[in-house]
């Protein structure tokens, strides 16, 4: 297996339209989604589907995303 190589995937809170807005310079690819989760999936394909025109030196079973989520602080719904 190739060394990893981690890219990092932008995202925050947008709370008009009750989406994750995200993007990833490295790739390039952004998304929007109403999940985390399912943020992660659109731009996991695009980066897949984008790797080897960006980075034809990565492997794509090498290639790992993390998240960074900004989101406002609000109260706790009990």
């Amino acid at each position: 297996m190739s060394r990893p190589v981690i890219f990092t995937i932008s995202a925050a809170w947008d709370r008009e339209a009750s989406v994750w807005s995200g993007h990833c310079d490295d790739i390039p690819a952004a998304a929007d989604a109403p999940t985390l989760d399912r943020l992660l999936e659109k731009i996991s394909a695009m980066a897949l589907d984008l790797l080897p025109d960006n980075h034809p030196d990565v492997a794509p079973e090498s290639l790992f995303l993390q998240i960074t989520a900004l989101r406002e602080a609000g109260p706790v719904a009990g």
